[in-house]
């Protein structure tokens, strides 16, 4: 699978932005803020449906402009070619098109384009708080598991309402237990549910984590992930619902997977406390790899894989041992961004690949090198 060409309109500091890619590797490079990382960011909106920086899908139009559009060509394994396209109109619901054909809804595409991201911000995975750790390990399976997503998608529904209700109570002084027991049903089953899925996830990551930080940090250290969550306790139903006079205190919900969190850890201790800068580099990337792999070993065919600005952020070994993959076609189609273009054309003149080297300058596509 691999992306041969995309189309970028009114997206960011893109005007009008039209390439033809390699099939194996895509460098871009410009100076910060030429606009390289919006490329990658339209090719993740083709597989994921939306940014992997903005929150907000409008925050991505133009400035002065009322919308904006993606398109690419992709090329699949034993499948016909796959045009997508995504659009966005300010102050109307976002589009997503397989081969012209509108989507109900853009979940149902998700899946289809498998697409791994290893960037500069990576490591608040680590740093940041436990809301980032479960949209990262939600994203990886929702892109594997269609029940999942849906079951995602509902669980937050029946949160968002009882949330609603709980604060609907405080404000009116009236409680319809009846309703809430009806939430409670809901969000008890579909935690169940979601944290089993999530569990059998780390189990088959584990080895393929522990694997790749060895090959990239070539260190002894053991690392592990640990799932942190009360939703695999065996009387998590009575559990939930012990807190339920919490609940109507606090006029939030106290128990369920949107609690979950999941400690990264190195030898017996978080790596956010003791790890070395290094050691949650090579942590990260090999968490990232070991998507790569569950995708692969999944889905039959490899995901695209984005490497945003890499070659500044990670030290000579870890660039060395990366490259080194990517000589031994570990990957397929990459995409990658450098500021420094000397510095790309030297690394990646020594991979036996075909690399296609894109200038960037103001949102411009200037030559290619």
């Amino acid at each position: 699978m691999h992306l041969k060409s995309l189309e970028l309109l009114q997206f960011k500091n893109h005007e009008k932005t039209r390439l033809q890619f390699s099939s194996e590797i895509n460098c871009f490079v410009g100076l910060n803020g030429s606009g390289k990382t919006n490329v990658l960011d339209g090719i993740h909106y083709l597989s994921l449906t939306k940014s992997a920086v903005q929150s907000s899908d409008s925050l991505n139009v133009q400035h002065e402009k009322d919308f904006f559009a993606i398109k690419g060509q992709f090329e699949l394994a034993e499948a016909k070619p796959l045009e997508v396209r995504c659009t966005v109109e300010l102050g109307k619901k976002k589009q997503i098109y397989q081969n012209g054909k509108a989507l109900a809804k853009t979940s149902e595409h998700v899946g289809m384009i498998p697409l791994v991201l290893i960037a500069p911000d990576d490591t608040e995975l680590i740093k940041g708080g436990s809301d980032g750790r479960r949209k990262f390990f939600d994203g990886l399976i929702s892109q594997l598991d269609h029940a999942y997503l849906d079951q995602l998608i509902r669980y937050h529904h029946f949160l968002k309402q009882r949330n609603a209700l709980l604060k609907k109570f405080a404000e009116t002084g009236r409680r319809d237990l009846t309703l809430l027991d009806n939430y409670d049903t809901e969000l008890i089953e579909l935690s169940v549910k979601l944290s089993a899925r999530r569990n059998e996830l780390l189990t088959e990551m584990a080895p393929l984590l522990q694997s790749h930080y060895s090959e990239i940090s070539q260190g002894q250290e053991l690392v592990s992930v640990i799932y942190e969550t009360e939703a695999l306790r065996e009387d998590f139903s009575a559990y939930f619902k012990s807190l339920r006079k919490k609940d109507l205190i606090t006029k939030n919900s106290n128990a369920g997977i949107h609690k979950d969190d999941f400690g990264f850890i190195i030898g017996e201790h978080p790596i956010r406390k003791i790890g070395s800068q290094g050691q949650q580099k090579s942590y990260i990337i090999s968490l990232k790899l070991a998507q790569f792999q569950i995708f692969e070993i999944e889905k039959g065919e490899k995901p695209i894989l984005l490497l945003d600005d890499i070659f500044d952020k990670l030290d000579d070994l870890r660039i060395a041992q990366l490259m080194k993959l990517i000589s031994q076609h570990t990957f397929g189609q990459i995409f990658l961004t450098d500021a420094r273009p000397e510095r790309s054309k030297k690394i990646l003149s020594e991979l036996d690949s075909e690399v296609a080297f894109f200038s960037i300058k103001e949102g411009v596509i200037n030559i290619e090198i």
